[in-house]
């Protein structure tokens, strides 16, 4: 294994629920890449939740209670954040666009 290889975590439903929960978060713009800030991208937050969702609902009465409070909690703790992204890029939408400074001034007429 070379010094650039990083060692992957063993498969497991901990790491499942773990790996769509962080990519949630960056599509929800909460975990930048870098030294940016990320935008939001709703749609495809919404997916990773719904997907998350999903794979609570076929693995339902065959989890541990360990792995149901896990993706219980995140699903609701995605679903809140979710809805404060969303609510904020409505705020957002809303708010009159701030006038250009280097705008040309009407000439005065006099």
């Amino acid at each position: 294994m070379s010094e650039n290889d990083i060692p992957l975590p063993p498969a497991s439903f901990e790491f499942l629920v773990l790996s769509f929960r962080v990519q949630a978060e960056m599509q929800l713009g909460l975990n930048p890449y870098g030294n940016e800030p990320a935008e939001p991208n709703l749609p495809f937050a919404r997916h990773s939740i719904d997907m998350l969702a999903m794979i609570q609902e076929k693995t339902k009465g065959n989890l541990s209670l360990e792995e149901q409070r896990l993706i219980e909690n995140s699903l609701t703790e995605l679903r809140f954040r979710y809805m404060h992204v969303f609510e904020e890029q409505k705020k957002k939408a809303a708010e009159p666009a701030p006038a250009p400074t280097d705008a040309p001034t009407p000439a005065d007429p006099s």
